[in-house]
């Protein structure tokens, strides 16, 4: 369906809990965040019926996120539910990889389209600095594995913080070496994202161009969302870029983010948008709750603002509570 601003909106980005197994310094503290009660997380069956409503008013595509999502165990039979529902084109997972290995081959006999990986550096000690964690070997063995299924889209997501320029070049020469993408986001922030002065897209392209030789932009359509991507010569993969804010995207979202508590947010800057659990567990009918997601998406705001902040508006939760 479109929004007020003439947008198609056609991808939903799904945050099934806020746990997570490692603690990357840009979006939870050390010690970990006081964690929602699980019965305060939206079920299985409230997720399959918010889907299936929104799968009504146009949305094709559904992202899992966490957290990680993977820790929790509905994440096989949801994938496999929502492939089932009608207009759902396209089911794909967002993870940090360390339970990719084993849970794969569930996912992939469920239908799972694409898996988004991530992995900020292939060295083990800066590894441990960003996640706090020393499960570099296992996130390498879930990449290995998703690369073996000839099917499966595959992409790394980096997010440049701290790392050295050596760092950036290894996570972006996995395109060269593997019929991979990989895409650097940059930092947004947003809770203990704001602690850090983001790496823009120039500076990450010039290091690649030095390295690699020149950058050519291809028109090719290679994911759900705004990510736009370049060629490089003798690169099997593409290297791409989501800058949010050095390269504003706003005028082309084409998202809406499901939190893991059930509130709908139609840009994650913004506390805007709808709690549908309490719908949800209220009794409503399907009716209800569908003019209600069908209102929260036409509602969808223009755009971010992190240059002009609005008192009283601005999401205030961190990335890991709000699916980042």
């Amino acid at each position: 369906m479109l929004d007020q601003y003439g947008r198609i909106i056609d991808y939903m980005r799904i945050s099934l809990t806020d746990r997570c197994n490692l603690r990357c310094i840009y979006c939870m503290p050390e010690e970990g965040i006081c964690q929602i009660p699980r019965a305060e997380v939206l079920s299985e069956d409230e997720i399959l019926r918010v889907c299936s409503l929104a799968s009504e008013l146009g949305i094709s595509r559904i992202k899992l996120t966490g957290g990680e999502p993977l820790v929790r165990t509905i994440c096989v039979p949801l994938v496999k539910e929502l492939k089932a529902l009608p207009g759902i084109q396209q089911v794909t997972l967002t993870t940090n990889g360390i339970l990719l290995k084993e849970q794969l081959p569930g996912l992939m006999e469920a239908g799972l389209d694409a898996v988004n990986i991530s992995l900020d550096t292939l060295d083990a000690e800066t590894f441990r600095k960003i996640t706090r964690r020393d499960e570099l070997k296992k996130v390498l063995e879930g990449l290995e594995a998703a690369l073996s299924y000839p099917e499966l889209k595959v992409k790394v997501n980096c997010v440049p913080t701290f790392q050295s320029q050596q760092d950036l070049l290894q996570v972006a020469v996995l395109a060269k070496e593997n019929p991979l993408h990989v895409r650097f986001i940059e930092m947004m922030p947003i809770g203990l994202g704001k602690e850090f002065t983001a790496r823009d897209e120039e500076t990450v392209k010039g290091l690649l161009e030095r390295a690699y030789g020149p950058m050519s932009p291809t028109k090719e359509t290679l994911g759900n969302g705004p990510c736009h991507y370049y060629t490089l010569e003798n690169f099997q993969g593409r290297i791409g870029f989501i800058s949010a804010l050095s390269h504003k995207f706003c005028s082309q979202c084409n998202r809406v983010r499901l939190t893991s508590t059930g509130y709908l947010k139609g840009c994650l800057q913004f506390e805007n948008g709808a709690d549908l659990k309490a719908l949800l567990r209220g009794g409503v009918s399907d009716a209800l709750l569908k003019e209600t997601i069908q209102k929260t998406i036409y509602e969808k705001p223009a755009g971010h603002n992190f240059q002009e902040k609005k008192n009283g508006t601005e999401e205030s939760h961190i990335m890991a509570q709000i699916g980042g």
